[in-house]
């Protein structure tokens, strides 16, 4: 099977060894329910209107990306979150073909003195080299809050070095820091300071938008603009993205491409298989695979799958793919070679399908290149369809199965989490395990 429909905004996809006919059964009464709840407040979906939301905004985020450039001079962007407030960033950078030389964007993550010592390093230890978007939700993530606070110290002692008061040092600091966080200041203290501080510009993390599901949120469209996205396109970005969600609830396998794919990942396990592989051809995608990572980890819930890229992944991963005795379901997605290198890509890709087509289910998901990256369009059109095709494989098996669906999905949720974040926490009348800022 082929669904063609998204050829227009670059993304075609053709099924290999695989009958839909029990998803195809179920498909209007999953877009149904699905569509009650997109976009509802407590549903966590509201990044299915998200691209209509944003198209409004795309002059404002442009001129807040100029005017930071020009507040402090600073050469880079430095951005401090984690989970889907960094990993959506680092996708959207590297389809887009942005950011290639490191040379613009730069990220922080971690708590351990070895990174931040590499860190600072990148910046010839002379922080003000930077500005920082610091991003989370409700502003206390402990490891973007600890990274936050020391960055800040630092700030403030080199502006001090330099002759500046206490009070001016803090004041020329604020100036490096925007905030992408709740809008409301009673349910983030990082907008609290930002307020407080009068920290450049308006950015949010838009209510019931996961992480993981906010590669078209402010933080990722921000940075896609300081790194020299041209508007035009970032705006072709957007429009395909709301194609896709239009596409989405539509009925007809061949047209919902976002379907068809969790389908594909759904009819594989029901036929007892339960190892999957996902690879992606190119450099451009080597942080998309770390995206897809978190998104099939965090909502599918589901550790059986491999997600890595190719070629590199053909070497280690091929004897156990074309194993016989091993059973898996595959699916590539392969760029449109337009380039000096069509002819051998090409071949690679066509030797790929007929070997992944032969050894069990598999489709190709075949996407528009540019130079750099993929098209705007395919890269808004595969990011949007990733996030569909994610919450659709829940929907689908329970309706396979018969069985009801939760009030809210779990494949928005991630309850888990709160067991490591629980252990962050001190015990009565212990001390602090960790406290965000700290210097030794």
């Amino acid at each position: 099977m082929e669904s063609t429909l998204n050829r227009e905004i670059g993304i075609s996809t053709h099924y290999y060894n695989t009958d839909f006919s029990r998803a195809e059964d179920v498909m209007a009464e999953v877009i149904n329910s699905f569509s009650k709840r997109a976009n509802q407040p407590g549903q966590f979906l509201n990044w299915v209107g998200l691209p209509d939301v944003q198209l409004k905004r795309v002059d404002e985020i442009y001129e807040m990306a100029e005017n930071f450039k020009n507040q402090t001079g600073a050469k880079f962007l430095s951005v401090f979150g984690i989970g889907g407030s960094k990993h959506t960033v680092e996708h959207m950078l590297g389809i887009n073909g942005l950011n290639i030389n490191k040379d613009k964007i730069l990220f922080f993550s971690d708590v351990d003195s070895v990174s931040l010592n590499r860190y600072l390093f990148r910046l010839d230890n002379d922080v003000t080299k930077s500005n920082y978007m610091i991003a989370s939700k409700s502003g206390s993530t402990f490891e973007t809050k600890d990274g936050f606070l020391k960055i800040k110290q630092l700030l403030e002692k080199a502006y001090q070095e330099k002759g500046f008061s206490q009070t001016e040092a803090a004041q020329k600091a604020s100036r490096h820091f925007i905030a992408v966080t709740d809008k409301n200041a009673a349910g983030s203290e990082l907008r609290r300071t930002s307020d407080s501080e009068d920290w450049l510009g308006k950015l949010y993390i838009h209510d019931d938008v996961g992480g993981r599901f906010s590669a078209l949120d402010d933080h990722s469209l921000f940075t896609l603009a300081y790194a020299g996205m041209r508007k035009e396109d970032m705006i072709e970005l957007l429009n395909a993205a709301k194609q896709v969600s239009e596409n989405a609830m539509i009925a007809d396998i061949k047209i919902n491409d976002s379907y068809a794919q969790a389908a594909f990942w759904v009819t594989a396990r029901l036929n007892g298989i339960s190892a999957s592989v996902h690879e992606y051809m190119g450099s451009m995608f080597e942080d998309t695979v770390n995206w897809h990572s978190q998104m099939q980890n965090e909502s599918v819930k589901d550790t059986l799958k491999q997600i890595a890229k190719v070629p590199d992944a053909m070497h280690h991963s091929a004897e156990a793919h074309f194993n016989p005795a091993n059973k898996y379901a595959f699916a590539l997605t392969t760029p449109v070679d337009n380039g000096i290198s069509k002819e051998n890509a090409n071949g690679y890709i066509g030797a790929l399908d007929k070997s992944y087509s032969n050894a069990g289910p598999f489709f190709n998901e075949s996407v528009a290149t540019a130079k750099y990256g993929l098209t705007p369009a395919a890269a808004g059109a595969m990011t949007q369809s990733r996030a569909f095709s994610t919450v659709y494989q829940e929907m689908i098996e329970k309706a396979i199965n018969k069985e009801p669906l939760p009030e809210v999905l779990a494949s928005v949720l991630q309850p888990h989490v709160e067991v490591y974040k629980k252990n962050l926490k001190p015990q009565p009348g212990e001390p602090d395990v960790v406290v965000a800022g700290r210097f030794s």
